[in-house]
């Protein structure tokens, strides 16, 4: 009867030890994936691990197309450190703190990297049929210098002479915004961003219009607005398109 109950504390122990351990890694450790895919042009760049250069087809640099899957275990407690630089200069482009706790928020990382302009997204050239004209926009910077707590606005494509080419519901920091298309009209007549509230025609900041000025090519066109302070004013620029790296 002693050997029985025994033998029964010890399978309670050895089950308990075991459930201990188990519990153990589920809790305080587990398994992530971050895949990984951008553009850089025409500098290449070194994503870094933890300090360690990840490799990508046996490179540590890399340019044009990048993608990878980078597969690593998140300790509770710790953080890991994802950063993207610049492989001529060492300069660091961007940077990701990964925790066990907030590891769901870079399941994905996207990114373009160009002369002056790192975005956090990934870019794809649109199909527009010949002898049309399609416009995609982004607007990272949107609210830096203009204080602006707005996430997207509404955007109207005219002609110089007001008539309206498209509309564009939603412009916003992150995500290139639905493709509007219409016919080519000239080489070298611009056209014209106007920008306000959602839903409104009120100017999304100040009181004054705000119009860009954007030249249009025949095909796509991904153009990045940019906010900017010009002898003390608020000035909107689009004169970065992202389809002429593609």
């Amino acid at each position: 009867m002693k050997k029985t109950i025994g033998f029964i504390v010890g399978l309670f122990v050895l089950v308990s030890c075991e459930s201990e351990l188990t519990n153990s890694i589920d809790v305080d450790q587990k398994p992530a994936q971050i895949k990984i895919k951008g553009y850089s042009s025409p500098d290449a760049i070194q994503i870094r691990f933890n300090g360690e250069p990840v490799a990508i087809n046996n490179q540590n640099s890399y340019i044009e197309n990048i993608e990878t899957d980078l597969l690593f275990v998140l300790d509770k407690g710790e953080s890991n450190l994802l950063g993207i630089y610049n492989n001529e200069t060492g300069n660091e482009l961007a940077k990701y703190k990964i925790t066990y706790d907030n590891s769901d928020d870079y399941k994905d990382i996207n990114f373009f990297n160009l002369p002056g302009i790192f975005l956090n997204t990934y870019a794809v050239k649109p199909t527009v049929n010949l002898g049309k004209v399609g416009f995609v926009f982004l607007f990272p910077n949107l609210g830096e210098f203009s204080n602006s707590q707005l996430d997207n606005l509404k955007g109207v494509l005219k002609r110089e002479n007001g008539a309206i080419l498209a509309t564009f519901d939603k412009i916003g920091k992150e995500n290139f915004s639905d493709l509007k298309i219409y016919n080519f009209f000239s080489a070298s007549a611009p056209v014209f961003l106007e920008l306000y509230k959602p839903g409104t025609t009120e100017p999304y900041a100040g009181s004054d219009p705000i119009r860009v000025k954007i030249i249009q090519n025949i095909g796509a066109n991904m153009i990045v607005l940019q906010e900017t302070i010009e002898n003390g004013n608020l000035v909107i620029k689009g004169d970065v398109d992202i389809a002429d790296y593609l």
